[in-house]
């Protein structure tokens, strides 16, 4: 009751707030402010990652001699830092609302994912939040821990881990295209209706259709991802007939990408296609998102988008595409333009950086640091050491290289064979790590909870590999391994390349050559010195997201004989404690020819 009461009362408030805004913006025209992010996976402390690039260039330096340029990064992040930036960008307007696109939780570290990500819900509780779409990652445990996020209530397991009852979502969570199979019932409303001003906007929330691929199966096991257009369109044609609504946003968990050109060196410092503007959509690259803007009805004229972590102002179909890149360094504020029938008539937008340059706010920090002193225990012991930079595709700077091959990947894939050799753990002769699933990079620089420089803490080794996956060995023919190689490029559930990182005595070709694929008789488990015959059977280590398909790895369904293991994090600090100071592997593995 405390909490429906507290609700009615904002909703008053935001409405006298609006009449008053009204007055201020003239008679025939209504200003709404939208305060958006997305894709902030529980990064609540602020240096997880703690940068963003801003523009481009810093000297790279070699022996004194400067060899070329490198981006230009601020700190940004931190979810007291979001929550004085956001409290700051309302103060524009009254006629603000807060919404996400998704993956607000899921993939976090350790001082949200320990606490099942309630501290996440508080603190976005505390921000303001007052609509999000779902991501994928809101399904990492279920539709069940996913509807307590929503509605509140104590672990079922682990009970109430913060010293309090948790009361859930303030906001409301929306599914339009996820239903439960063979229902028209969707797991969460599929749309929230808001009025400001006598003016009301139709809010309608959803996820990529292939996320059942993206996700463990057992955890959307019953339920049913529909089109994205089909569904938002059906919604709009409803919504205006049945309740003359007329203005529509969609917060929907899918998104591109910039492509920005390489700087030029030798060259100009100042050279403005080489900055990453995150108010530009320079050679944008995402044709799902591109897709679904186009096929929107005309009266949808706003998508507030996620998935890709990039940040973008884009214009497709007429439609304001946004994303605000990702971890809560990004917050876009969008301004919408309302005539007196409540027709959206502009909308324009700007993606503001959240520079950790202004007072952190003293609320929501407090729910941070509550969490903070109950993880730090376990959060700050040392577990490993590193000799230098170990780095992941995520993150600035960027440790992918052309073969997609990625240094933390390899790491933890040859923590996987090492676990999974012994004949009672699975007689494993190599592994494969999803590239998914590696969400960050170890810094030797990096600081967490007092340690020295190289030190390496279970935090951070959990803000690598946040998943708590367990490692699976399955038999695999040799024939199979080149199919479910073969599965990397053009990967249906991903839109694009997906290259696994596999173990250090694991060696391929691929080519673009004739089109995408793994050549024919370069698979070796012995750094080359033999093939893998197709005809033969390998133990391979994986963990049980990919073993059961995963990332459209399908093959690897139909390997036999599984048998599981560890927590992959378990055999991940086991590999860091037992090569200390461990160092960066080279790019060796897979090599991509012309």
């Amino acid at each position: 009751m405390r909490r429906t009461i507290a609700v009615l009362a904002a909703f008053g408030l935001l409405l006298a707030l609006g009449a008053t805004q009204a007055l201020a913006a003239g008679p025939n025209t209504t200003s709404v402010q939208l305060l958006a992010i997305n894709d902030l996976h529980g990064h609540l402390q602020p240096n997880t990652p703690g940068t963003i690039q801003v523009g481009c260039c810093n000297p790279v330096l070699t022996n004194g001699v400067q060899t070329g340029w490198a981006p230009q990064t601020v700190p940004a992040g931190g979810i007291a830092y979001l929550a004085t930036w956001i409290k700051d960008l309302r103060t524009e307007n009254t006629n603000t609302l807060t919404v996400g696109a998704g993956d607000m939780i899921g993939a976090s570290p350790l001082v949200s994912a320990l606490f099942h990500d309630e501290p996440t819900i508080e603190s976005l509780n505390s921000i303001g939040m007052d609509v999000s779409g779902v991501g994928n990652h809101e399904f990492d445990e279920g539709v069940p821990e996913l509807l307590r996020m929503q509605n509140g209530g104590c672990h079922p397991t682990d009970g109430c881990q913060g010293g309090h009852l948790f009361e859930g979502a303030f906001f409301q969570y929306l599914a339009a295209n996820v239903f439960y199979m063979g229902t028209n019932e969707t797991i969460l409303p599929p749309y929230e209706v808001k009025t400001v001003d006598g003016k009301r906007i139709a809010f309608i929330g959803l996820t990529l259709e292939g996320t059942p691929t993206i996700v463990t199966p057992s955890a959307v096991a019953g339920l049913e991802f529909k089109p994205e257009v089909e569904t938002v369109n059906a919604l709009v044609h409803t919504l205006a007939a049945r309740d003359k609504i007329k203005a529509f946003v969609v917060l929907l968990h899918q998104g591109g990408s910039q492509t920005i050109p390489a700087p030029v060196f030798p060259g100009p410092a100042s050279q403005p296609d080489a900055f990453m503007d995150v108010n530009k959509c320079v050679n944008f690259n995402g044709p799902e998102i591109t897709a679904i803007a186009n096929g929107l009805d005309d009266r949808v004229k706003v998508v507030v988008s996620a998935h890709t972590h990039q940040p973008y102002v884009c214009t497709i179909d007429d439609k304001l595409v946004t994303s605000a890149a990702s971890f809560g360094r990004v917050v876009t504020d969008i301004d919408l333009k309302l005539n007196p029938a409540g027709v959206i008539t502009s909308a324009s937008a700007k993606n503001v950086i959240v520079r950790q340059n202004v007072t952190p706010d003293p609320a929501t920090g407090a729910i941070l640091a509550h969490y903070e002193a109950l993880s730090a225990p376990l959060a700050n012991r040392v577990v490993g050491r590193i000799s230098a930079d170990i780095l992941s595709a995520r993150g600035t700077p960027n440790g992918q290289n052309a073969a997609g091959e990625q240094p933390m990947g390899d790491v933890i894939a040859d923590a996987m064979l090492e676990r999974t050799t012994p004949t009672d753990f699975g007689g494993a002769v190599a592994a494969f790590m999803n590239a998914g699933g590696v969400r960050s990079s170890l810094l030797f620089d990096q600081i967490s909870g007092g340690e020295q420089p190289g030190e390496v803490t279970y935090a951070e080794a959990f803000t690598v590999q946040p998943f708590g996956n367990t490692l699976v060995v399955k038999t695999c023919t040799g024939q199979q391994l080149y199919d479910v190689l073969n599965q990397q490029f053009n990967n249906p559930a991903v839109g694009s390349n997906r290259i696994m990182l596999p173990s250090a005595n694991v060696d391929y070709h691929w080519t673009t050559v004739g089109g995408l694929h793994v050549v024919d008789g370069t698979l070796s488990f012995d750094n080359g010195a033999t093939f893998v015959d197709k005809a033969t059977s390998y133990r391979v280590a994986l963990n049980n997201f990919t073993a059961d398909g995963g990332d459209g790895f399908t093959t690897f369904r139909s390997c036999t004989d599984p048998l599981g293991g560890d927590v992959d994090l378990d055999a991940f600090t086991a590999y860091l404690a037992a090569h200390q100071p461990l160092a960066p592997p080279p790019y060796d593995r897979i090599h991509k020819d012309a």
